[in-house]
Order: structure tokens, then sequence, then C-alpha cells
């Protein structure tokens, strides 16, 4: 994906569209998709972090995974995209109030369309491109009737809504970008999304990069992270890069994470304090941030 054409063709359309500050309906991340060629590795690492396996996709090898309200997917179906061992975040899903509109709104403001292939007994979610290979799904099935309820199947003995270890909840996400791209990309998930950055001073977590963008629905952040000053970066190096969960107490979810085997980051950049925690990098490329936030 190419932030600058796209952020020439929204700019280009933008004062023909009269919206509000929530252009699309969002309402909340819905699910984070991993794809690996490892999907039994990674789901012992999930497991550690407190998530369980719920229910197995009906015709392709994929698994969902959740604590509390979050739910993970992990993918190992190929479908021309060869997969690697290390697991990358391949999609997000975004909750919106009409799937339908919101893809058409995307659209218009100069979003790239996925193809979807739906094989007999799935559901069609809308999609368009994000970073790098990624996508970003459109769902309004989250409530009562959701879309596992189509597309997948409940393991048997599960408990199908496991609870979330000291109150773990969708934080934000983070993304590595190129060179000189924050503008970009601040452009892109601004007037496509109606995301909003934060003022420089007001910061989350431990690790004070780059700049946050809050959510239209004010219920996530995405954290835009440039490389360091003096490293080389080709624009194929952008991705989605780590997720970050909320937890009210902070030492105290360390603290229980610890015991089920999750070792934390403890460096002179990333200190382990009431405000964050890092994980360290397993798999190559899975961490996970704990950021201090009183929601659930």
């Amino acid at each position: 994906m190419n932030a600058n054409n796209m952020a020439r063709t929204v700019v280009a359309d933008r004062e023909e569209i009269v919206e509000g500050p929530n252009p699309l309906g969002l309402e909340g991340i819905e699910f984070i998709e991993y794809a690996t060629s490892k999907p039994q590795a990674l789901g012992q690492v999930l497991e550690t972090m407190g998530f369980r396996p719920v229910a197995r996709h009906r015709s392709r090898e994929v698994l969902l995974y959740r604590q509390g309200d979050i739910n993970i997917i992990v993918n190992a179906h190929s479908s021309g995209t060869a997969l690697t061992e290390k697991p990358v975040i391949a999609a997000v899903a975004l909750r919106v109030r009409d799937a339908g509109a919101a893809y058409r709104r995307a659209l218009e403001r100069g979003a790239w369309a996925v193809p979807v292939h739906v094989e007999v007994m799935e559901l069609n979610i809308p999609a368009v491109h994000g970073v790098g290979t990624s996508r970003i799904y459109f769902v309004d099935r989250h409530k009562e009737f959701s879309i596992y309820d189509v597309d997948f199947t409940p393991i048997p003995t599960v408990d199908q809504r496991p609870p979330a270890i000291a109150g773990l909840h969708f934080f934000g996400i983070v993304q590595y970008i190129g060179n000189d791209r924050t503008e970009d990309w601040t452009e892109f998930y601004s007037a496509l999304f109606g995301f909003s950055a934060l003022p420089a001073e007001e910061r989350f977590g431990i690790l004070p990069k780059g700049r946050i963008l809050r959510s239209p629905c004010n219920s996530f952040y995405l954290q835009l992270i440039e490389p360091e000053p003096g490293v080389l970066d080709v624009e194929d190096d952008e991705c989605l890069q780590r997720m970050g969960l909320g937890t009210p107490d902070v030492q105290a979810t360390v603290a229980q994470l610890r015991q089920r085997g999750v070792e934390f980051v403890a460096s002179k950049g990333a200190q382990l304090d009431s405000r964050g925690a890092l994980t360290r990098t397993v798999m190559g490329s899975v961490m996970f941030e704990l950021v201090h936030d009183e929601r659930s």
C-alpha cells in the first residue's frame, strides 16, 4: 500500500464529503488476526497470556482464541500468500454500526478494496488494504449474533467466554512505519477512519515514541513509530508490529503473567512500572505491551 497515493486521493475528495467525527461508525476492535505456519506454537504463547482456544473455522485451518472481550484469530490457512514461521499481524477487524456502509464510505474516501473469496457457509466480511499486506475488516455482527456463529464451530466442553486475566482488554496497536512517513499515515487514518492525533505531551505506556492516534469511538489507539535516527529503512518493512492490552493494575497483571511463564523486558528503555510493561519477543516477532487503563 502506498499511503502517499491514498492520501492524495483522500485530500482531493474530502471536501465533497460532509460527515461527523466518526464517519465510519467505529465501535472498537472485534479481532486481531495472526498468520503463521506454526499455529500450535503461537497458540501456546497465547495460552500463557491467558487466551483460550474456543472455536475452529468450519473450512479453514483457523482457530479463535479469546479472553474476556479480546478475540485473536490464528490463521494457518495458505490462500496464495506464503506463510512464515514468524507470526505476523495479518488483519485487524473493526466493529462498526453498518459494515456495508462503512466499507463503501472507506472506498469513497480513497481506500483500496480487498477481493473476498467466500466459501460455502462463510460470511462475506468486507475489507480494505492496510499497512503492508495487512487487511482492515469491517464487522457489524458482534453482539447477540456474531460472525463466529456462522464461520466457526465451538470447541466442545470449552468455556466460550473465558474471563480476562486482571481485566485485560484491547487498548491499541503499534504500527512500524518508514522514515518520514508519520504525516502520511496520520492523514491515512484521519481522513479514512476519523482518527485524531493526541498532543505530543499526552502519552501512554512506557515507550514514548512516535505519534499516537485516538479512534473516533475513543475506545482504542494506534501508535505510529518511525525507525530510530540513523537506521536504514525501506517501505516494505512497514507493518502492524504488536498489540497493546489495557489493564487497571499493570504491576498486578505482570505478577500474574509471570506466574504463567511470561517474561518481560526490563531494560533501560522499557522499565516495568505502573504505566506499562513489555513482554519479551517470542517466535521472533510476537510481543505484547501492557498499558495502564482503568476501562474494562
